[in-house]
């Protein structure tokens, strides 16, 4: 037992002669700053991927605003009763495209299983989109083709009519600004990564590289990549702050 001890307190020893090596090499340093540098790096591509997606696609899968043609789709539903039974997927609800003023198109298709449907390659122009189903009132949308990602549609018992109208209601531009919005804060905050890790190669300011560096995680670079690269970047050059002009207590 006495050996198993001895041998722990030697591995710490050891250790601790190990790390106070790492801490004095300049090597150490740079090493942190290149993985910092490499791992924002990252996330800035990342941001850049992001501005360059059509936020449509992201939506679903086709959506572009400037396009002459779009898919309408969507899924069919029962109504919620008392918050208890209902919004189960409607199966073979019957689902037809009709001009502005309802005249027939010859687009129409039924839902599947899991009461969804899609109609393909719509001009994107004023349309109805009538949704039939037997024992439930009829749906007619008002709508342009390819504003709106996908459709809820609910039914309700009755031989009557309802409509929804969703004309101007779309959140394309919405999407794109947000998208964009996102693109840009994850470049901006892969660049304050890049800084700290030119910082922390420098050797100018540990507290500064620091916080520069934890702004970078956030940039996301593949996910968990980059940030994988930035932690150990940090946890090196934390090892080496006294490398740093005025030592770990630098404010400059």
């Amino acid at each position: 037992m006495m050996m198993v001890t001895d041998e722990g307190d030697s591995t710490g020893i050891d250790l601790e002669y190990f790390f106070e090596d790492l801490s004095g090499e300049k090597s150490t340093r740079i090493a942190g700053a290149i993985l910092i540098i490499i791992g924002s790096i990252l996330g800035v591509q990342l941001g850049i991927m992001l501005i360059s997606a059509d936020p449509g696609e992201v939506l679903s899968g086709n959506l572009d605003s400037t396009a002459k043609y779009a898919d309408v789709s969507g899924i069919v539903s029962t109504a919620l009763v008392d918050n208890n039974t209902g919004g189960d997927p409607v199966e073979g609800v019957k689902v037809r495209l009709l001009g502005s003023d309802g005249t027939t198109t010859g687009r129409e298709t039924f839902t599947d299983a899991n009461g969804r449907f899609t109609i393909p390659e719509v001009l994107r122009e004023p349309s109805i989109l009538s949704v039939t189903h037997p024992g439930n009132n009829t749906t007619k949308i008002y709508l342009v083709p390819g504003d709106n990602a996908q459709i809820a549609v609910t039914l309700t018992p009755g031989n009557g009519e309802q409509t929804i109208d969703l004309m101007g209601e779309s959140h394309l531009g919405e999407s794109v600004s947000l998208a964009t919005a996102i693109a840009t804060m994850t470049i901006l905050l892969g660049l304050a990564g890049c800084y700290g890790g030119v910082e922390a190669y420098r050797g100018n300011s540990y507290r500064r590289s620091w916080w520069l560096a934890f702004l970078g995680l956030w940039s996301r670079g593949m996910i968990f990549i980059g940030p994988l690269l930035i932690l150990t970047g940090m946890g090196l050059v934390t090892l080496t702050r006294e490398q740093f002009s005025g030592g770990k207590n630098s404010n400059s």
